[in-house]
């Protein structure tokens, strides 16, 4: 999904229609994009089932979505039976839960979408829905151009030289699958032309430094790599630590050596993209929606996952689902459909439909030809993603808003690194605790 897609505005929700309280369950869905075309797709084809009475056929809302997760918490809290069933998203869940119930999903799911895609639903230990979208990141790069640095050996001297005066430790250029997190500064530096005026590009990354939440998705791959989280087992705020300063300092050098754009501090998901598709920018880490936009612009575009760090290599991931109301009337016919909504028959019409489930093991292998994004999806989601602890809280979002402000701070330079640290964690103890 894109960001543009993900956003949360502030303009309310318009009423649900009167028709859908006619239905027998109500299915609230995101309306729009490919989710949904892919929801459509899938109720039609449980509609026609010969097994699914009448009355327990499902019947979509589809809303505006300027405002639709804060309005969808008014609904729920008041007590609204005019859905059965509707959208949750990782980051949310928490908000939502008190007024939902947990569901138990078919036999099936833990083979076709992974544990890992199952914990994007989960909230204290309980399943609250069905995962239909997942989000991730890739590590998106030029191979013309990391194949002709590897060619050349004068090239690859001067690569070392600008990592052993920057990083301080003399590094060969590599292939992009096998990068550590130092590799990767070290390719945005030598494809700065403000550090190498001999740089193909102007630009060795682009970073989206612009205060946004979804920045902070973005750019949490990082610090969890180096062992970072939000809280340790017992509720300790655990952010002011080394991986979060060693990732925040890393990128600030970036920004001040000029291997980002000078104005990265406004830039967001289409101002990156923009970037990198004018053939401005060698790699960057973006979300998974980008890869046709960014491999339509730019063919010589490969993807591979995030560098990796000294614990692990890791992805932020969450998704998209759908869940049970706690005031639905059909409660037995939307645990019904939602049951059938987690099986591989539901899964693969799904993506077959333009959805972007996360899906695992024989399931995704199924989709290799028609989906082969949905392939990498499904291999770095189960291998390599994660939830932040205290990530589906009911101050999930929140600390994402809190941590944009205080780290773009630090990186515009309007507040040092002591301070932003100081700053998210009082107020991390207070959102989270």
């Amino acid at each position: 999904m894109t960001i543009s897609r993900m956003l949360i505005c502030s303009a309310a929700l318009s009423v649900l229609s009167a028709g859908a309280a006619q239905a027998e369950v109500t299915v609230l869905g995101w309306p729009g994009g490919p989710e949904e075309e892919a929801l459509r797709a899938v109720a039609e084809i449980y509609n026609a089932k010969s097994d699914v009475a009448e009355e327990d056929k499902v019947e979509l809302l589809f809303t505006s979505r300027d405002g639709f997760f804060d309005k969808l918490q008014v609904d729920l809290a008041a007590g609204s039976n005019a859905f059965d069933a509707n959208l949750i998203a990782t980051y949310s869940i928490g908000r939502y839960a008190p007024y939902m119930e947990p569901i138990t999903l078919s036999g099936e799911a833990s083979a076709v979408f992974g544990d890992t895609v199952l914990s994007t639903m989960q909230f204290d230990g309980a399943q609250y829905g069905v995962p239909t979208d997942l989000s991730l990141h890739f590590l998106y790069y030029r191979s013309d151009l990391i194949d002709a640095l590897m060619a050349d050996d004068a090239a690859k001297a001067r690569y070392g030289d600008i990592s052993e005066e920057y990083l301080g430790v003399r590094l060969e250029p590599k292939n992009p699958d096998e990068w550590t997190w130092q590799d990767f500064v070290a390719n945005a530096l030598y494809f700065s032309q403000s550090v190498n005026p001999d740089s193909p590009t102007r630009y060795g990354t682009v970073i989206q430094m612009k205060n946004l939440l979804f920045n902070m998705m973005v750019f949490h791959s990082w610090p969890r790599s180096f062992g970072a989280n939000w809280m340790d087992d017992a509720g300790n705020i655990t952010v002011d630590s080394e991986a979060y300063r060693n990732a925040l300092e890393t990128v600030k050098m970036l920004y001040d050596a000029g291997a980002t754009p000078a104005d990265s501090t406004s830039y967001e998901y289409a101002e990156a993209n923009a970037a990198y598709s004018a053939g401005q920018v060698a790699a960057m880490v973006q979300w998974n929606a980008a890869a046709g936009e960014l491999k339509g612009a730019q063919a010589e575009t490969k993807t591979v996952a995030p560098p990796t760090g000294p614990e692990a290599r890791f992805t932020h991931i969450h998704g998209l689902g759908l869940g049970l109301n706690a005031a639905a009337e059909n409660k037995d016919g939307a645990r019904a459909f939602l049951d059938w909504l987690s099986t591989e028959e539901a899964a693969l019409a799904y993506a077959r439909s333009g959805g972007a489930p996360g899906l695992a093991g024989e399931t995704v292998v199924k989709l290799a030809e028609e989906r082969p994004d949905l392939v990498q999806v499904g291999d770095y989601a189960s291998n390599y993603g994660f939830v932040m602890n205290g990530g589906t809280s009911e101050n999930a979002l929140s600390v994402y808003e809190a941590q944009a402000k205080e780290f773009t701070g630090y990186w515009a330079g309007t507040q040092s690194l002591d301070d932003a640290m100081s700053n998210i964690s009082a107020t991390m103890n207070e959102l989270l605790k």
